[in-house]
């Protein structure tokens, strides 16, 4: 009879990291000390340290943790960055923002899963992060300007608020397409908009609904 494989551990996550061409190691050290078990459903705990997205209700999904930290690294946080996190999820990628800047405005548009993170945050000591519930098309004004905005869905273009409420000379990454087929874009803000933008891999995101985005 077959033995069971070992339980993986934060330290495999590192490994697949790495594999996929993650170097930044403060990032990777951010992943290696948050414990992404307790950032998934009860019952995906065993997937935690897989190099996988997850369900988490509602038809979405956990962004998965290569494509998550290849999104940071092109934001090129050196600790005293304010971010702005559209799609907040169940929080691990909301978690990693906050070790590796000053802190983070995160806007989720499901209030239960709102909830989830926020307790998960919690549970983990994250304090430098504001939790909101709205409408992440439309950004969070009233926090900007922001020196990095990381967006967790697709939309072929980037809402115009989120352009404005960058600051001059900040990243921004999104996924451009319709939902399913995506170019993950690195954008800087320049004086007259963003800059023609660096692609960093193709992927599959959900759409990216609001005003400002998908009905």
């Amino acid at each position: 009879m077959r033995s069971r494989d070992p339980a993986r551990t934060p330290e495999d996550l590192v490994r697949a990291l790495r594999a996929a061409g993650i170097t930044d190691e403060r990032l990777l050290e951010a992943v290696r000390t948050t414990p992404r078990e307790h950032f998934v459903p009860s019952g995906r705990a065993a997937a935690a340290y897989d190099d996988v997205p997850v369900s988490i209700g509602h038809e979405q999904v956990t962004t998965q943790p290569s494509l998550s930290a290849m999104m940071i690294e092109s934001l090129e946080l050196g600790g005293d960055e304010h971010v702005l996190e559209v799609g907040t999820g169940l929080g691990f990628q909301t978690a990693l923002l906050a070790r590796l800047a000053a802190d983070v405005v995160s806007i989720e548009m499901w209030p239960d899963v709102a909830d989830r993170a926020r307790d998960n945050l919690a549970g983990q000591g994250v304090r430098n992060v504001e939790l909101r519930v709205g409408d992440g098309s439309g950004g969070v004004p009233d926090r900007a300007p922001y020196d990095a905005v990381i967006v967790s869905a697709a939309f072929p273009a980037v809402p115009e608020p989120l352009i404005e409420q960058l600051r001059l000379g900040g990243g921004l990454v999104q996924p451009i397409g319709h939902g399913g087929d995506e170019e993950v874009m690195s954008f800087r803000r320049t004086a007259s908009g963003l800059d023609a933008g660096r692609l960093l891999t193709a992927a599959r995101f959900v759409r990216l609904r609001g005003r400002y985005g998908f009905p």
